[in-house]
């Protein structure tokens, strides 16, 4: 009875060995894929942590560009003229000493000429330099686009408007028209009266038409 007991018990734990190695090597195959899936999440950490830094030093530098691009356009925009003043500066320097001069030599003459010479300085320099121009207007065809008529005077001689006289010049930027020239006008005479003239001329070549129409008629019945 002992001796089958024994065996029995022997059985028993051959059996449960062999069904234990079994779970041992189960348990040793499901540790490497569990490392590897741990290495694996934690290398995505890893590089989501480095395109977020790298994201982040890219909208750092981008902000620093817009910044940078705002100031020098405020720059240029309040800096603009600044060649344009340098060039105007030395004629301001002429026009001191020119008045300087005078102010010691009280030679009206002297102080003419200077101020002469300083205004052909300067309209050169802005007509080589910057492309302004001054134009005369005189004896042109009035031009509502160049022309800004502040007198007008009627006249029979005139067939069309007719600047006569310069107030104040016009000016053109690289052939632009920055500023009309204020002028006086010679206008033709009214249409109406045009008109009129028109329909005299016609009653009485008219009326020649009909005396000569009577003495042909004359003419043939004799």
């Amino acid at each position: 009875m002992s001796e089958e007991f024994t065996e029995r018990t022997e059985d028993l734990a051959v059996e449960n060995g062999e069904a234990g190695e079994p779970a041992e090597a189960g348990d040793t195959g499901e540790q490497p894929e569990l490392q590897g899936s741990k290495e694996r999440i934690a290398a995505l950490e890893a590089e989501i942590a480095a395109r977020n830094d790298q994201f982040l030093r890219k909208a750092a530098e981008f902000e620093n560009f817009r910044k940078r691009m705002n100031r020098e356009k405020q720059d240029a925009i309040e800096f603009a003229n600044q060649n344009l003043l340098l060039d105007l500066i030395p004629v301001i320097d002429d026009f001191e000493r020119a008045i300087q001069s005078a102010a010691v030599s009280k030679d009206f003459n002297s102080l003419y000429e200077g101020i002469g010479m300083t205004e052909r300085r300067l309209i050169t320099m802005l007509e080589n330099k910057w492309g302004l121009k001054r134009f005369d207007s005189a004896g042109e065809l009035f031009d509502p686009n160049r022309h800004e008529a502040i007198m007008m005077e009627k006249s029979a001689e005139a067939a069309e408007p007719v600047v006569q006289e310069d107030f104040i010049k016009g000016y053109t930027l690289k052939d632009r028209v920055i500023r009309s020239a204020k002028v006086k006008v010679i206008m033709p005479e009214a249409p109406a009266a045009q008109a009129e003239d028109s329909l005299s001329e016609g009653i009485q070549n008219s009326g020649t038409e009909k005396a000569g129409d009577e003495d042909t008629e004359k003419r043939s019945l004799n």
